[in-house]
């Protein structure tokens, strides 16, 4: 009997098991993902418009963008992208703080799991 139980038990697992598949693509990056700003002033904010499209066939919408810090912002469109058309993504970077500076920023796109990783540095003068 047991052995009927756990060869049932086996079946039941072994069926509902399916191999993973890789995740969906939603989207490529047109142009740069790692920006460098090179040498900045001090205390003047700069920014960058990284630009993605959208190659899918339904209409593409970006759920969140969620950057390292406080000293790193970003503005994105609210309304979704057509399919093949391009979006954009404002990244900011308040030099309040001089020297070197690497940010991370990840994007977030509906019907797509994982965030897109994009990157910022640069140098703040004195």
């Amino acid at each position: 009997m047991r052995f009927h139980l756990l060869l049932l038990g086996i079946v039941l697992i072994s069926g509902s098991w399916t191999p993973s598949t890789p995740p969906t693509k939603v989207m490529e990056w047109v142009g740069e993902v790692d920006h460098d700003f090179g040498d900045i002033p001090h205390g003047v904010p700069v920014s960058f418009d990284f630009q993605f499209r959208n190659i899918t066939e339904n209409p593409l919408l970006i759920d969140n963008v969620r950057t390292t810090c406080g000293c790193t912002a970003s503005e994105w469109e609210d309304y979704p992208t057509d399919p093949g058309g391009v979006g954009e993504i404002n990244v900011e970077f308040n030099a309040k703080k001089r020297g070197y500076f690497y940010k991370k920023v990840r994007v977030f796109f509906n019907g797509q799991r994982k965030g897109e990783l994009l990157t910022i540095q640069g140098y703040v003068e004195d």
